[in-house]
């Protein structure tokens, strides 16, 4: 999922590098000029010029056994995925490396298009990271995607009016629905994504892992895994989306809602909560410096951990992020390697997350000096990614995902029968009964 990026101004050394858009590839030449050196092309993901900064570090420290060429993906999951599957089914040579979005490392790793990581460097590439994003690298019991960024969602509220409520969003035990109890008492708003795309998938997946279900069971068995949101923990999760959605706390724009439209509802007088990614704080903050939101606002911001589903069991944050493979067809597989040891250092993990807004997948990220100057709430993202859940590990997963965002919207149409409606279309879309 593409997340719109601030870097503050303080930390511009990433976009300066990379003065040229990414639109267009970018050739980062090393200090050899040499003829014979491979040059790596590395599909990335759209950002503020940090993994450019990260590519030009290495080829410079690679004492001229590569130069690495820079292709960015189109700004949307969708689309990036859609890019690299044509590319890949066709055999091209050309990639390198690529940046996957989490949910779609599975399906590249079990469709061939991409080269496992030996165990040696298995243990040398997911050294000193948390688990959560490791998790969402392997397949088939080895190692396909390095994880290069992490993400998870934090619970941002109001300061001001979460005291006029009587409410703590920093308690151990705060609900959803103590939560949206509190914002209509105000009557404010929820801010979530609700629009029928890839975040309104992380809200649900996320309300039903933190009520003790799944999703999907049995994901190793492909076609044939078990749809399982008919469950209590299914059947809660859309009580909670349909009350919110059909409550007074429900933005106007809820069933259009991604990452930015939330964040507009929660900056304005109208604004309560919102379950949204770390970035927001950064883009608060810099909108604050150019004097397009009042400072006033950005010091009400307060944070929490993803709200429970029930007071007696801790939630599961979502989880984001993205991997790095080697494509299966690349003609320089060991400098390729190379190249992702490299730009998945720690270090440049630790900078990129000071760049671009992007959390590290590295524990000793969360320790740093600057880390913490820059994040008061590091130990909470840190916390939130370790105990995040996954979405569905499945090659299958935008069948999975494009079926269940199906039945479940709009939002404001989720009831007692939508998880059995969803897993039966989740059933027959696997089988191939009917089309997305």
């Amino acid at each position: 999922m593409k997340i719109i990026q601030f870097a503050p101004e303080r930390r511009r050394r990433a976009i300066a590098l990379a003065s040229a858009p990414l639109v267009a590839a970018t050739l980062l030449s090393g200090c050899s000029s040499a003829s014979g050196t491979p040059t790596l092309t590395w599909y990335i993901l759209p950002d503020n010029g940090g993994s450019a900064a990260r590519a030009q570090e290495c080829t410079d420290a690679s004492g001229g056994a590569y130069q690495v060429r820079i292709e960015s993906l189109p700004s949307t999951a969708t689309a990036q995925r859609e890019q690299m599957v044509r590319r890949l089914a066709a055999g091209d040579t050309s990639i390198d490396v690529v940046s996957l979005d989490v949910v779609f490392t599975a399906e590249f790793s079990n469709a061939g298009f991409l080269r496992p990581y030996t165990p040696k460097e298995t243990d040398r590439l997911t050294a000193g990271m948390l688990p959560a994003p490791v998790k969402t690298g392997m397949w088939a019991g080895q190692l396909f995607g390095a994880p290069y960024k992490s993400n998870t969602q934090l619970l941002w509220y109001r300061k001001s009016e979460a005291a006029a409520a009587g409410v703590d969003p920093a308690s151990d035990t705060f609900t959803w629905d103590e939560m949206l109890k509190a914002a209509a008492s105000q009557g404010k708003k929820v801010s979530v994504q609700g629009q029928r795309y890839e975040g309104y998938m992380v809200w649900i997946n996320a309300l039903v892992l933190s009520a003790g279900g799944e999703v999907l069971q049995d994901v190793e068995a492909g076609r044939n895994a078990k749809p399982s949101l008919a469950s209590p923990a299914g059947e809660k999760a859309a009580e909670i989306v349909g009350n919110l959605a059909r409550s007074s706390a429900a933005p106007a724009d809820l069933s259009n809602a991604a990452e930015e439209q939330a964040r507009a509802t929660f900056q304005s007088e109208q604004g309560m909560f919102m379950l949204n990614w770390p970035y927001v704080l950064a883009a608060a903050r810099s909108a604050a410096e150019e004097g397009t939101l009042d400072q006033a606002v950005v010091d009400d911001i307060g944070w929490a951990r993803y709200p429970r589903v029930s007071p007696d069991r801790p939630s599961a944050p979502p989880l984001g992020g993205a991997n790095l493979g080697i494509g299966a067809y690349s003609e320089h597989p060991d400098q390729a390697v190379a190249l992702v040891e490299c730009i998945n250092a720690e270090p440049k993990a630790t900078q990129y997350m000071l760049d671009e807004s992007e959390p590290s997948p590295y524990a000793a990220s969360y320790d740093d000096p600057d880390i913490r100057a820059e994040y008061a709430n590091a130990d909470l993202i840190r916390e939130s990614i370790a105990d995040a859940g996954p979405r569905p590990l499945t090659p299958f997963y935008t069948d999975v995902a494009g079926a269940i965002t199906q039945t479940w919207h709009p939002p404001a149409s989720v009831n007692a029968e939508t998880p059995e409606k969803s897993d039966q279309f989740v059933a027959d879309v696997l089988a191939g009964r009917r089309l997305l």
